[in-house]
This record gives C-alpha cells, sequence and structure tokens, in this order.
C-alpha cells in the first residue's frame, strides 16, 4: 500500500504543469427555448444505499486500483472513503456543494495538490441540484449550463432515452473536467468516467454488484 501511495503522491506533484487550451465548450451549441431552472442528478441520491465502485486511477500512466464507497448522509452531504483492494482506509472524508471536511487520511496522501484535485472532482459527481441558466441542443443531446462561481458545467441529455450521460466542467476559455455515466435505469450509474482535460489524470468507477 505504502508503494502505491508514495507513487501516487509523486505524480500529483506535476498536475498543474501541463494546460491545454481550446474555444468556448458552447460555441457550437445550438441555442434552445430555456424550459426549465433546475436539474437534478438521479445518481448518488438514495440515502438508503452505500455505493461501491472498484476504482482504476490513471496519473501520468500509472496505474493505480482500489475501492471507491459513497454513502448520502443527509440532504446535503456525502461521506466519501476510498480504501484498498485489501480493505485498508486511505481518504475518508464529507463533502457538500459548500463544505468539505477530512474525516481521515493517510500521511503520504495529505497534500493540498490532490485533496483540492478530489474534491472538485467528488463535488461535481456527487451534486444533486443544477441551477440552470441556459438550454442548447446538439447531436441529440439536450445540453442544460448551470454556474459554479466562475466556472460552468454543461449537462449533456440523451433525447432519445432521457439519461444524463455527461457532465462537462470549463472555465471561459477551456474544458476543465469530463465526467461520463453508463447507466441502465437513469437512476443507478454502473460506470463513471472522471477525465481532466489539463492535467494526465483518468478516474474510473465500475459498480461492483453484490453477491
Amino acid at each position: 500500500m505504502q508503494k502505491s501511495t508514495i507513487q501516487f503522491l509523486l505524480i500529483n506533484c506535476f498536475l498543474l504543469l501541463i494546460l491545454v487550451s481550446c474555444g468556448s465548450v458552447a460555441e457550437n451549441f445550438t441555442p434552445k427555448k430555456l424550459e426549465k431552472t433546475t436539474f437534478e442528478v438521479p445518481y448518488f441520491s438514495d440515502p438508503k444505499i452505500d455505493y461501491v465502485y472498484k476504482t482504476n486511477i490513471t496519473v501520468y500512466g500509472n496505474d493505480i486500483s482500489g475501492i471507491f464507497i459513497a454513502k448520502k448522509i443527509n440532504d446535503s452531504i456525502h461521506r466519501v472513503v476510498f480504501t484498498t483492494e485489501f480493505g485498508n482506509k486511505l481518504l475518508d472524508f464529507e463533502i457538500s456543494d459548500k463544505s468539505f471536511k477530512v474525516n481521515s487520511i493517510v500521511s503520504e496522501l495529505d497534500r493540498k495538490i490532490l485533496i483540492n484535485t478530489l474534491k472538485e472532482d467528488f463535488r461535481l459527481l456527487l451534486q444533486k441540484e443544477h441551477r440552470i441558466t441556459a438550454a442548447f441542443e446538439k447531436d441529440g443531446f439536450d445540453i442544460y449550463k448551470s454556474k459554479d462561481q466562475n466556472r460552468d458545467n454543461y449537462l449533456f441529455v440523451s433525447q432519445t432515452s432521457n439519461k444524463l450521460e455527461k457532465i462537462i466542467r470549463a472555465s471561459k476559455t477551456k474544458e476543465k473536467i469530463t465526467l461520463l455515466f453508463n447507466s441502465e435505469n437513469n437512476i443507478f450509474a454502473d460506470k463513471i468516467q472522471i477525465i481532466h482535460q489539463n492535467i494526465k489524470l483518468q478516474i474510473v468507477l465500475q459498480y461492483l454488484k453484490s453477491e
């Protein structure tokens, strides 16, 4: 465990070195009439469920695997735990739209750049409600734009299945993070990919079905 976590930290020292420029995300979308002011994400919303996923993190070509567990503990807060595949706890935190509390963390992972990266990723992943400011469409998707501080979120909902399949977070000039969802029923996400465009970091969550 110690070797893997130290390797993870060494790689994360380079998280801010590579930047990718691109145009405005919405410039190629077709505007449409805004018919809703909020959008509720169905995933991770049931407090009766422990959401358990096998996790694979790829950082600058290096792979690290483990277990991700998320639990909704009240209307606004989720508790998230990362463990090794053998059950050793690496990181335990509580997160909401406005709060973030680390309950425990191994010393090798206790680095500001890593914590801030995971905080942004999982705050976006677990956010239940988005306030919609504009609507678009493209390639069979209804696209809803929401504002989050100085960044924009774009939610892609399939026009045929009505499933949320993608979220893009962007600044004014470039994409930052893409979340991809595979879901059979638009209630539970079977597979999730978190892809960073400005750093070489990708997180894949694969649902672990109980026996």
